[in-house]
């Protein structure tokens, strides 16, 4: 190789470590802003915690009071806020909606009754869109909860119970990103969430009702909710002979039959596969009860149907 060759070679080298040096770099960075943000929204976690008050117990009164719905509204990054709160206490056992207050202003009105209750958020306090829907809850005496950092705003003044943002930094480096103060807002949300499903006694049936689908659904399936029941189950009387237990087995596409005593208990269970690993040429004349006990899986286990079900 000659001197030019192999000072490019090294020159390619050179590169390949200074990039490598200065994503190293870069990614320590990356992480000591990640934990940089975390820690002011823990920071404001914290002094959440500490000035909450007697006026918590009073919102939740007031939410669980409302003989019709929770009415959740907020404008921007609360209002973003305030749709995943609605949907927290709605699969929680609250009847809840969300509404635009913008929408508000064109009509969505009509979707708030004087037997519900809302809960507005708002920082500031001073949101221009919000103005109407806290007017139309003075003028219809419909409860309001506000979640505000604003002490002495419009929508403080005007609610009948303010839970109040402390005064933490928004982690952004500006101060001007909604970040700490929205994390405060949906853990209050939480929080008024899990406290009304606690008076309530909102149960985990209660809860797969609202929750079907997904993981969480599957987890809280009871037996009875996906078992086969009746002329559905295939089953045999011990005394049946194999090429009838063959018959049943295909018929009902389960991939195995039962054994059933005469009071329908089950003692036996026979897979197609045992068939395959015991067929001789004296198995279908056998009966049930006496030529396959080698095949059957004896005394299965049984489970009640309100057993979950996973």
């Amino acid at each position: 190789m000659g001197e030019e060759a192999i000072a490019a070679a090294l020159d390619r080298a050179l590169s390949s470590v200074a990039i490598h040096h200065h994503q190293a770099n870069g990614l320590g960075r990356d992480v000591t802003v990640a934990r940089r943000v975390i820690r002011a929204e823990i920071e404001g976690l914290e002094q959440l915690s500490k000035t909450l008050d007697s006026r918590f117990g009073v919102a939740v009164d007031l939410c669980a009071a409302a003989r019709g719905r929770l009415i959740v509204t907020g404008i921007g990054k609360s209002g973003h806020v305030a749709r995943k709160i609605a949907a927290t206490l709605a699969s929680t056992g609250t009847p809840t909606q969300f509404v635009h207050p913008a929408e508000a202003s064109h009509g969505d009105l009509g979707m708030i009754g004087v037997d519900d209750a809302i809960l507005a958020l708002s920082n500031s306090g001073e949101s221009d869109e919000m103005a109407d829907i806290i007017a139309y809850s003075r003028r219809f005496k419909i409860p309001l909860v506000a979640i505000t950092g604003g002490r002495r705003s419009t929508l403080a003044e005007a609610a009948d119970v303010v839970l109040m943002l402390p005064s933490a930094a928004e982690a952004c480096p500006m101060g001007l990103a909604p970040t700490t103060s929205t994390t405060m807002m949906i853990a209050l949300g939480d929080a008024l969430a899990i406290a009304l499903l606690e008076r309530k006694g909102f149960s985990s049936a209660d809860f797969q009702r609202f929750h079907p689908g997904g993981k969480l659904g599957r987890k809280l399936l009871r037996v009875g909710e996906i078992m086969h029941k009746g002329d559905s189950v295939p089953l045999v009387a011990p005394d049946a002979p194999m090429s009838e237990a063959i018959l049943v087995m295909s018929a009902k596409s389960f991939g195995c039959v039962g054994e059933a005593g005469a009071d329908g208990t089950l003692v036996g269970v026979i897979t197609d596969g045992d068939l395959r690993r015991h067929m001789d040429d004296r198995l279908l004349a056998r009966s049930v009860d006496r030529s396959c006990t080698a095949t059957q899986k004896r005394l299965p286990r049984p489970i009640s149907p309100p057993r979950r079900s996973v």
